[in-house]
């Protein structure tokens, strides 16, 4: 009987930062042989396939962080990947808008790290201008980011899988990872009945990127914590050019509600972050009595509220009162009524949490004895997947056995 293969690394999580990690790691090592485990029957089936779609050109993120470096670089990348594989971008520009002037100081900080950030064609403009860019949002200055653009992360997550997979890597999907052990130097992992040897690992689970991590035998410093974002459809899809978003709370990692038109010329308003009853809860009554005991466990997740409840709150009626939906929209675009919104879908966003109730709000990958864990990659990680995949394989290169 021939002796089971042996892979040189295996991804776990097939989502688009898992793929672009793949990607990266072949064009730098050509001829690894590469394992992709992807648990659901379909790629990119969760915050991949329910991301709304913006590639982010880097506004928000603190000069000289991951986000900043990755984001601005991952919009040159993803964009040069889109034209190679024929996959429509759109760059229809992304407004800030201030509505208070109590938000006129949060909007020069933004400001501020944009323009540190390089982000091209950023311009501060008045309320008659902005006007002119979307005529029906209200606000008393803005700032324009004509270069933010808007895609199909779910189409450029299957053009990277055939991409890996026409450079010789396998991929498994339907392939739940639930156990581990160790054979000398190789990891043999259990997989929906199957067992898979492998020399290293790079976790990108996401929403289980935590729990991937403790099974493998690391003890990672922050624990991930579920919020389900809620969107509407907007049934007059004419009030909106592009994307309108208001100035966020600098407090909280969460840019607020906001209007995205996407590819398809449609255009959804949203999302809340209302706190999640299971890992992957895109429905209130999704719960998950595992995940909930996990939550009600973790000291950071009553520090954490004891920090935000009140927002927290405020963020759960919203998302029962279709009203008070409504008028935090109608603060973007004051003609909206009620009845221009219907159901849309929603998203869960997999926020790492520290021990002290810390809402971690930069990219964070740990290193374990032969793995590495991307413990936390939210909002701009899809705009920044190739670079922190680049990122990320660099790091597994440098670090993990394989490569020994």
């Amino acid at each position: 009987m021939a002796e089971p293969r042996t892979y040189d690394v295996s991804i776990i999580g097939g989502g688009i930062l898992g793929l672009a990690t793949g990607v990266a790691l072949l064009e730098l090592r050509p001829g690894t042989s590469l394992l992709l485990l992807e648990k659901e029957e379909r790629l990119a089936s969760h915050q991949t396939g329910h991301n709304s779609g913006v590639i982010h050109a880097g506004i928000y993120y603190k000069p000289g962080s991951e986000k900043a470096r990755l984001c601005v670089d991952g919009v040159r990348r993803m964009k040069a990947f889109c034209e190679l594989h024929e996959i429509p971008v759109e760059e229809c520009g992304k407004l800030v808008v201030a509505t208070d002037v109590a938000e006129l100081g949060h909007l020069d900080e933004l400001q501020r790290r944009g323009e540190a950030n390089g982000v091209p064609g950023l311009r501060r403009i008045d309320a008659e201008e902005a006007r002119e860019i979307e005529p029906h949002a209200r606000a008393i200055a803005a700032l324009h980011s004509p270069q933010t653009s808007i895609v199909d992360f779910a189409r450029v997550a299957r053009a990277m899988a055939a991409d890996l997979r026409s450079s010789g890597a396998t991929i498994c999907t339907g392939t739940h990872v639930d156990g581990t052990s160790r054979d000398g130097n190789t990891l043999i992992l259990g997989a929906s009945g199957v067992e898979f040897r492998t020399r290293s690992i790079i976790n990108c689970g996401g929403l289980q990127a935590d729990l991937v991590a403790r099974a493998l035998g690391a003890r990672p410093r922050v624990r991930i914590v579920p919020f389900r974002g809620e969107y509407f459809g907007l049934a007059r899809p004419s009030l909106v050019r592009g994307l309108i978003y208001p100035v966020p709370d600098p407090q909280f990692p969460f840019l607020g509600v906001h209007f995205t038109r996407r590819i398809d010329g449609s255009v959804e308003a949203g999302p809340n972050a209302v706190l999640a009853f299971a890992r992957e809860g895109y429905r209130r009554s999704d719960i998950s009595a595992s995940d909930v005991a996990d939550l009600l466990s973790f000291r950071g997740f009553w520090c954490m509220a004891g920090k935000y409840w009140r927002t927290g709150l405020y963020e759960s009626y919203r998302s029962l009162s279709k009203k008070s939906f409504v008028r935090a929209l109608q603060r973007l675009v004051p003609e909206l009524s009620a009845d221009d919104l219907s159901p849309g879908g929603s998203g869960v966003r997999a926020q790492a949490v520290m021990a002290d109730g810390t809402l971690v709000d930069d990219f964070n990958v740990e290193e374990s004895r032969d793995a590495i864990h991307v413990l936390n990659a939210p909002s701009p990680a899809a705009t920044a997947s190739l670079s922190i995949g680049r990122h990320v394989a660099t790091l597994a290169i440098d670090h993990l056995p394989a490569f020994r």
